[in-house]
């Protein structure tokens, strides 16, 4: 006999079956993806110089500071010393802002890329400079003041100066021609380069007896560019090579050196007393065994095993076979 559900058991059943679906866990949500991990860009910061061309810079620019220590030194006769103190990139913008308001700035001119580049002399240094030139002790100013035009001519002189011996110092690396172009006014140093453009900045302290300064040369981008350029070929072709041709090429130099040669006989030791009664004619026996050689010196390094003999009127060494420092030093040079 069929039983007929009525409402109410059929809403129960219902109402169960719901529960149980409730209870009975599902696949759950999917997972949330990643957030993309952004990055502020700073196009400042783009094209910027690695520490690497920094240090190669610097390298090629302590030179510099050496070669202009000599020449100003001579030029002045006065003890004269430069020291690089950094080499940044910044902007011509910043550059000025680090340069005092009153100061000695000039541009000269490159060839053959024709761009200009800028040299700032701090007044507390060209003054004394300029005292040394006219026959004074180099002592600096007591004030503040700008330069006379016939304290500029005198001055044009040590900028040239400087800029020769950067042309020294470029030359295994660069081929560049610095010209002197003239003296910068407060109006002409703002219109020499872009503000925002980017420049390589050397700051050089220099001291004298009695004053010391600073010596600035901001190098434009074109500049600057092909002296990294031409630095980062050398460091590569460097690596290349590596130091199989330096080895090479200090075995061939050795070729051709001249070393001192000594036969010398291993015998016993003889007393003072002894060789103050040697006369002329005396034989003093060295106990030395005629199955045993004799050794070559070169450069005071047994080498080699030799016997004494004769060849003509002269002396000579028979040479038997190497000994262990020989094999030693032929390991080292190859």
């Amino acid at each position: 006999m069929e039983k007929i559900l009525s409402q109410e058991e059929i809403d129960t059943l219902f109402k169960a079956a719901q529960g149980r679906m409730a209870e009975k866990p599902g696949p759950g949500p999917a997972p949330a993806a990643p957030e993309p991990s952004l990055t502020a860009c700073n196009f400042r910061q783009s094209a910027r110089i690695s520490k690497e061309q920094l240090r190669s810079v610097s390298q090629l620019h302590e030179l510099f500071a050496r070669n202009l220590s000599h020449s100003l030194g001579a030029y002045l006769r006065l003890a004269f010393e430069v020291n690089l103190v950094s080499a940044e990139q910044l902007t011509y913008g910043e550059f000025l802002q680090r340069i005092p308001e009153v100061t000695y700035l000039v541009s000269m001119s490159l060839h053959p890329m024709e761009v200009s580049t800028a040299i700032e002399i701090d007044l507390s240094l060209a003054f004394p400079v300029i005292d040394v030139l006219l026959g004074g002790p180099g002592r600096a100013e007591a004030e503040v003041r700008e330069i006379t035009e016939i304290e500029e001519q005198i001055l044009e002189s040590v900028v040239k100066i400087i800029g020769r011996e950067l042309e020294t110092t470029w030359q295994p690396v660069l081929e560049a021609q610095f010209a002197f172009d003239k003296r910068l006014r407060q109006a002409d140093i703002t219109r020499l380069m872009p503000p925002t453009e980017k420049i390589l900045c050397l700051s050089f302290e220099i001291r004298m007896p009695e004053a010391r300064g600073m010596l600035n040369v901001a190098l434009p981008a074109a500049v600057a560019n092909a002296l990294l350029r031409k630095l980062t070929q050398q460091a590569s072709y460097r690596k290349q090579r590596g130091s199989t041709d330096s080895t090479t090429q200090l075995r061939r130099r050795l070729d051709h050196c001249t070393f001192p040669v000594q036969l010398v006989l291993e015998g016993r030791g003889v007393r003072i007393s002894e060789v103050l009664t040697l006369n002329q004619g005396d034989v003093l026996n060295l106990e030395c065994s005629l199955s045993v050689p004799a050794q070559l010196l070169v450069s005071g390094k047994p080498l080699f095993t030799a016997r004494p003999v004769r060849t003509n009127l002269r002396r000579a060494a028979q040479v038997e076979e190497r000994v262990h420092s020989l094999n030693m030093v032929h390991k080292e040079v190859v």
